[in-house]
């Protein structure tokens, strides 16, 4: 049994669960190793955003295909006559079938790389560098809920078990950028940082009179880099949870949540 899948965003893109065999550009294809033996419908998907395709084997006479609408991983599953199914395969019980293999071949991997890319962008820390539970935030100096998360989060971060990463922008007010620049430019940005956030209902940081080439590249960069995870506003909260799966969550975590982000205390 196949079940469509609720990615609204990829059903946005590809328009069909059902797609019809279509001829790709078959230059763009052949720039791609491994391509060109795919199935046209899997290139002209591909084209249209599917990404870091793998192939496998889901029996039933199927070609199977992992890979990646936005951040979510998706099965398309090519039948013999050349047409293709999106959408999650089911057992006679109705158990999906194909979890684990989308989970191996594209979620993890693309996990394991988002989180080299956040780990090789700009962030100011705050606790001990030896913690051994590290949390990325992208976080506006002038952001009344970032400050929430940094009060909550005192109890594990004090303790030495967890360290946030902040990843600054500048999106709320027109002061945001230059207060961001403040604290990255500072001769010790975390201890900047712990000024704003100390200081946060007195105003925060002083904000700097312009912004630095190299600070607004940084904030730039920081911004991309959020929008390109789905957050759309501050915070933005990242971990890697223990099956090697990241972890996300928009805005102040609610009850259980603090704990899902920050660990045991």
């Amino acid at each position: 049994m196949l079940k469509q899948r609720p990615y609204r965003s990829f059903i946005a893109i590809l328009s069909l669960v059902l797609v019809t065999a279509c001829s790709p550009d078959q230059n763009a294809s052949a720039d791609r190793p491994g391509v060109a033996d795919r199935p046209a419908v899997v290139q002209a998907l591909e084209a249209q955003g599917f990404s870091d395709v793998q192939e496998f084997d889901p029996g039933s006479g199927l070609r199977g295909f992992a890979g990646m609408a936005g951040d979510h991983p998706v099965a398309v599953y090519v039948t013999d006559d050349g047409n293709a199914i999106i959408g999650t395969r089911l057992s006679k019980e109705g158990e999906p079938l194909d979890e684990a293999t989308l989970q191996e071949l594209v979620a993890r991997p693309m996990a394991q790389r988002t989180w080299a890319q956040l780990a090789s962008a700009t962030w100011v820390r705050d606790g001990q560098a030896e913690a051994p539970r590290i949390v990325y935030t992208f976080s506006d100096p002038n952001c009344p809920y970032c400050n929430r998360f940094w009060a909550a989060a005192r109890p594990w971060v004090d303790s030495g078990k967890v360290q946030l990463r902040h990843l600054l922008v500048g999106v709320i007010r027109a002061d945001s950028a230059a207060k961001a620049a403040a604290i990255l430019e500072a001769a010790d940005p975390s201890a900047a940082l712990l000024e704003n956030e100390h200081r946060f209902t007195q105003g925060g940081i002083e904000p700097v009179e312009a912004v630095s080439e190299s600070a607004g590249e940084t904030l730039e960069a920081n911004q991309l880099l959020m929008a390109s995870l789905g957050f759309r506003g501050t915070p933005g909260i990242v971990v890697l949870a223990a099956d090697g799966m990241l972890k996300k969550y928009n805005g102040m975590p609610q009850g259980r949540q603090l704990d899902e982000v920050l660990g045991p205390r």
